[in-house]
């Protein structure tokens, strides 16, 4: 907030004096600690482990890297315990979305989880491609090796921006 005079602001005088006066009012705001109320803190239960256990309704989300070399457009993601049968990778209009199962969490003798930070289920990323690829067959290629997905697309030739003469 914009002050509209100095005389709103304290002068270094005043900022000395508020450090260096033991007196000063301030302190006395304080309260003691016998006057700080004391909330009761709830136990967890065996039903409340204090771990969020909500589930999402929605596909989990998968991290990528994308960046061009001189004639490419690459897209990294990493995809460890996937299966090739479990991945869906498809382009439309510069639109690239891959989608897929990570499967392997579950156990059926599970009785309790304490810890579960893992993603287990459906995922899904579309990304807007930042650059025009071709799409067909050819310029395409798409690999899965030590846990990465990798798919590398050849880049348009986009011509060079012509010139218009304004008469």
């Amino acid at each position: 907030m914009a002050r509209n005079s100095d005389e709103d602001m304290l002068m270094e005088d005043d900022i000395a004096a508020v450090f260096l006066d033991e007196t000063n009012s301030v302190m006395e705001t304080v309260p003691e600690e016998e006057e700080i109320a004391q909330e009761p803190v709830d136990e967890p239960s065996d039903e409340d482990d204090g771990w969020d256990n909500t589930t999402d309704d929605f596909p989990g989300q998968l991290a990528v890297d994308v960046y061009e070399t001189a004639d490419r457009l690459v897209v990294k993601a990493r995809t460890a315990g996937i299966k090739k049968s479990d991945l869906e990778v498809s382009i439309s209009d510069n639109i690239l979305t891959i989608s897929g199962v990570l499967s392997g969490g579950e156990d059926e003798h599970t009785t309790r989880w304490h810890i579960q930070e893992c993603y287990w289920g459906e995922f899904s990323r579309t990304i807007a491609l930042p650059v025009q690829v071709r799409e067909d067959d050819g310029s395409v290629k798409a690999e899965l090796k030590d846990g990465v997905l990798t798919i590398s697309f050849e880049k348009e030739k986009t011509e060079a921006p012509k010139i218009i003469t304004i008469q």
